[in-house]
């Protein structure tokens, strides 16, 4: 090889585009009980398989199963090539002081049904706003009681994700942003303590769904998915989800992305649709 071929190869691989392993894709859930307020349960599992996807999201249905109803469920999913990625279900709120032991209980309980439905993330809810007390107390109770959850958690390789509920929906809830949520979640600092992301919930009650999503990505452990107004299908509402889409892909995200709405048409070919129209973008 001379030197001027030398050069020119030289030159070749600077121009030439370079090659990344590509990054790490979100992947697909549906929260159940949006599915089931109209469908048995059984049918639900199915709807979820056959609309392509990989996992489901609990509410405490499992509090009332037996050893064998824990069984048929694991192995149902196993047919249907399904997994738990999240649940919730712990009845006590994390912000309430006066009963933080309470909370703490029933928390290492859900711990136990995660442990069994091997499912990793639990997700959290505040509780109720207390005129008795006052919104710094509560946000601190909210800190000590999530940091002690946590690292209960960490012992079994289990996430925490905290919700908020806008107040349209429930008037009494005391964490009903994300904002808060991300203070919170900043001020506990625990590695396995995350925000559940829901854009219906933030976007009834306060907006600006992509500022905060992109200054916060680092703190999304989970996201829900329906539109505004009606909890239906993206589409059918005022949420520009292609746009939410495209930054989740600028951004990497790789967690889940959970339907959570009520499919106006065929519930298959709905969440189908609403599956692959993400996929477009992401």
């Amino acid at each position: 090889m001379n030197r001027r071929t030398f050069a020119q190869l030289l030159t070749a691989a600077a121009l030439a585009p370079t090659t990344f392993a590509q990054s790490p894709k979100p992947r697909f859930s549906v929260m159940l009980w949006a599915l089931a307020r109209q469908l048995p349960f059984d049918r639900c599992l199915e709807i979820v398989s056959q609309a392509g996807y990989q996992s489901v999201e609990l509410v405490g249905e499992f509090h009332k199963w037996s050893p064998t109803d824990t069984q048929r469920f694991n192995a149902r999913l196993q047919e249907l090539h399904l997994t738990v990625d999240s649940m919730s279900g712990v009845d006590t709120g994390f912000a309430l002081p006066d009963q933080s032991t309470l909370f703490l209980q029933q928390f290492t309980e859900q711990l136990r049904w995660a442990r069994a439905l091997n499912c990793p993330q639990i997700i959290l809810l505040s509780g109720k706003l207390l005129d008795s007390v006052s919104p710094a107390a509560q946000r601190q109770a909210s800190i000590d009681n999530l940091k002690r959850a946590s690292e209960l958690a960490a012992e079994h390789n289990i996430e925490i994700v905290i919700e908020p509920i806008d107040r349209l929906e429930n008037p009494t809830i005391y964490l009903s942003t994300v904002a808060d949520a991300f203070d919170i979640v900043r001020s506990a600092a625990r590695p396995n303590l995350k925000v559940l992301y829901d854009l219906f919930h933030e976007q009834r009650d306060h907006g600006n769904l992509l500022e905060k999503l992109t200054k916060n990505i680092d703190l999304i452990g989970l996201i829900h998915i329906a539109d505004v107004p009606g909890r239906n299908e993206p589409g059918t509402g005022e949420i520009n989800f292609a746009n939410i889409y495209r930054e989740l892909a600028r951004l990497h995200y790789s967690r889940y992305l959970a339907m959570e709405f009520y499919p106006t048409h065929d519930p298959v070919a709905t969440l189908r649709n609403a599956r692959e129209e993400a996929q477009r973008y992401l």
